[in-house]
């Protein structure tokens, strides 16, 4: 293989954007249309300040080490590659648990010339409640940050104090840009910050629901977690760098265009400016994410590693065109020139990029977090209309079994979710099957009262996880009776 290689060659930028969640996504999503952007107008104002807000120091040192300085791999294929040096991170913090750079990071975003703060935190970190939206005021993070408002914790609670900061200074407020795979991603966000930042000062909260703007965005790019692997793949070109990232090489930005105090020139970049992000939203979440998620908790249960080993066999392809096409596309309302046909083939085709080596398991992380979004949304959708749910009652059945922390050869798995104990304690409690779906579908946390009481729902996932349990995951697969590739 001989890749292409992009060198960063534009001058040092000025902070203009802060982001709150250094992870890999980011680096290799947003970090990179700002680097284009950086390279275009060589340097400029919108640099970026970004703070890992996780128990991670040493990606923060990388970083450092580095000069901020890293490379992204962008795979089309095992044999097509480009290799891109990414120099529009300026500086990185640590905020995360006894963060020493907390309060560098909260003088960084008061600052006049920092107007723009994204967050890539995932959908855990707004700590808001999966089934109505509302900020948990009970969750321990939110409670240390009401009692410590000055010493924040959690993303919402970082955007109180430093908005409050600006507040009492007289600084124009930033623009608040939530790029995390939740539907109406702006909405949420301001919610959950108004209703902080209300236990704080209601004067404080009706200036930031007047004076800040929470635009939406979509964003799309198969970011697996980096690898051993991968790093002595990279090694193999020449590239020899801790902090470089790995991911395909298509890439999405959609983001509703509100922004009072200014934004990167970054639709020469990209990036689709528009009026209503919430049809792109929908679509990703429901066809790419959906369909991402089936593959995790039934892939994982048949004892399969990665999206693209399941994608190859022709069941788990039949039941993602069947999904795509059945239950997901009627649920959505595109723009008249969108191709919801053509974006399922997409989607497929990118699926089977085998070397980006992207893991089951890391997808069925926060499957508690995930669920409303991706499928129980669509399924009410689909029920009030009468339309098919056999793909997303196997889907629930099968996350219900994941989350029992072994597959159905008995192998153990972690389950990574914040209601994870929980979980474990209804498996333990419930053994026979009608109790355990009655008593899941009762968590009103991630199932709304109407679908969850909506027998056409919990007799499809009651019936689809006997067949799972029963038959195995193939027998479940074709049941569904989903046309071939």
């Amino acid at each position: 293989m001989t890749p292409t290689s992009i060198p960063c060659t534009h001058a040092p930028a000025t902070v203009g954007i802060v982001h709150l969640g250094l992870g890999a996504f980011h680096r290799a999503h947003q970090a990179v249309y700002l680097e284009r952007n950086l390279a275009r107008h060589d340097g400029g104002p919108w640099g970026i300040a970004s703070a890992n807000l996780r128990s991670n120091r040493q990606l923060v040192e990388l970083m450092r080490e580095r000069d901020q300085r890293y490379h992204v791999a962008e795979y089309t294929d095992s044999e097509t590659l480009t290799l891109r040096e990414v120099a529009a991170i300026r500086e990185t913090l640590y905020a995360g648990p006894g963060g020493e750079d907390l309060e560098a990071l909260l003088g960084r975003m008061s600052e006049p010339a920092v107007r723009i703060v994204t967050l890539t935190v995932t959908e855990k970190g707004y700590h808001l409640d999966p089934a109505n939206g509302r900020l948990l005021l009970d969750a321990e993070p939110i409670r240390h940050d009401i009692a410590n408002p000055t010493q924040p914790r959690t993303a919402p609670g970082m955007l109180v104090e430093a908005l409050a900061r600006r507040f009492t200074a007289n600084t124009p407020a930033f623009t608040v840009l939530c790029c995390d795979n939740m539907p109406d991603n702006g909405q949420r966000t301001r919610r959950a910050v108004i209703e902080l930042a209300h236990q704080r000062d209601p004067s404080l909260a009706a200036w930031i629901a007047d004076a800040v703007a929470f635009p939406s965005s979509m964003v799309d790019r198969i970011v697996p977690a980096m690898s051993d692997v991968e790093f002595e793949r990279l090694r193999t070109l020449g590239i020899d760098d801790p902090a470089a990232v790995a991911c395909e090489s298509f890439s999405q930005w959609v983001i509703e265009d509100d922004f009072p105090q200014g934004r990167p020139d970054w639709q020469h970049d990209g990036v689709q400016m528009v009026a209503d992000v919430a049809p792109f939203e929908a679509m990703k979440l429901r066809m790419l994410n959906g369909s991402h998620s089936l593959l995790a908790y039934l892939g994982a249960l048949a004892g399969i590693e990665t999206v693209a080993e399941a994608v190859g066999r022709p069941e788990f392809a039949a039941l993602l065109r069947g999904y795509m096409r059945r239950e997901a596309a009627p649920t959505l309302a595109m723009p008249a020139d969108t191709d919801l046909e053509a974006y399922a083939d997409s989607l497929l085709s990118r699926f089977t990029n085998d070397s980006l080596r992207h893991r089951l398991q890391q997808i069925a992380m926060d499957g508690s977090q995930k669920l409303p979004q991706r499928w129980l949304d669509g399924a009410r959708k689909q029920l009030d209309a009468g339309g098919e749910i056999a793909c997303t009652a196997l889907g629930v059945a099968a996350w219900i079994r994941y989350t029992a922390g072994n597959n159905l050869a008995g192998e153990s798995h972690s389950v990574d979710d914040p209601m994870a104990g929980s979980f474990a304690a209804l498996h333990a409690e419930h053994d026979k099957p009608e109790s355990l779906i009655a008593a899941f579908l009762a968590i009103d946390a991630i199932f709304p009262h109407e679908l969850a009481v909506d027998a056409r729902f919990s007799s499809a996932v009651l019936d689809a996880y006997r067949t799972l349990t029963e038959r195995g995951v193939i027998a479940a697969l074709a049941d569904l009776d989903a046309p071939t590739r």
